[in-house]
């Protein structure tokens, strides 16, 4: 099994020991690969459209993005992490959500994001964990991701872990315990199943491609959409050669 980690900071701090007190019952049975933000990604995406109308190869920061695109391409599992920053994801996630908007549904989303799973954790001292959860979940969700499994946590004291009440620590290591013991008993050898509100986005974004072709623009992503099959009866989610 194969997961890969996209964390929000570099910081050791709280949302650190989360994710490394769910991924305790991966270690031994999986291969894990972790990325750390903005280490693996200093440059902001410039909003220059190349992606969209080049290809994402052309980007200028491919050569960050590139590892990090074909790891979450292999991987069974996505893990993303993230404390709250103003009651959002962190910059610097935010900035690498901005440089995969390609693989949204209305572009050229990647048939095996269908049959995927992710999780994504936050945490924040008051409120704002739930809605930066949603940053993440929002971006997933539109790449194809159906099974978004979200753990949040409010630590209503100090913001440092080490200074956090024992009882409190032992409280939020067992509730973080408790929700990686859901995904470990997950049959990754099956591909997720794919929700009825994924299937009407991808509808809704196949009538705005079948549009575009009948028009005869030309267009990477109806090419991309054209080349896939998907204005005809193909569909990702039936797709048996991107499964496992």
């Amino acid at each position: 099994m194969k997961i890969v980690v996209v964390n929000g900071t570099e910081k050791k701090g709280v949302t650190f020991k989360l994710k490394e007190a769910f991924l305790k019952r991966f270690r031994q049975t999986a291969v894990i690969k972790e990325f750390y933000l903005p280490k693996d990604l200093p440059t902001f995406c410039a909003g220059c459209t190349t992606c969209f109308v080049e290809g994402e190869d052309k980007c200028k920061d491919d050569p960050y993005l590139a590892p990090i695109r074909e790891a979450i391409l292999n991987a069974d599992l996505l893990v993303f992490t993230s404390p709250a920053y103003v009651m959002h994801t962190t910059g610097a996630m935010k900035s690498f959500l901005d440089h995969m908007a390609f693989l949204w549904m209305p572009h050229r989303p990647n048939p095996l994001m269908f049959s995927k799973r992710a999780v994504v954790i936050t945490q924040c001292l008051g409120a704002g964990a739930k809605s930066t959860a949603k940053d993440i979940k929002d971006s997933l969700s539109w790449w194809g991701i159906s099974k978004i499994f979200e753990f949040h946590t409010h630590l209503m004291s100090d913001i440092l872990w080490d200074k956090l009440p024992y009882r409190k620590q032992i409280k939020i290591r067992k509730q973080i315990e408790k929700f990686s013991s859901r995904i470990v008993k997950i049959n990754f050898n099956k591909p997720a199943h794919t929700k009825l509100k994924t299937k009407l986005k991808f509808y809704i974004c196949r009538m705005i491609q079948k549009s575009i072709y009948k028009k005869q623009i030309e267009s990477l992503d109806c090419k991309y959409w054209l080349e896939q099959g998907w204005l005809k009866r193909k569909r990702p989610w039936k797709d048996k050669s991107t499964h496992y």
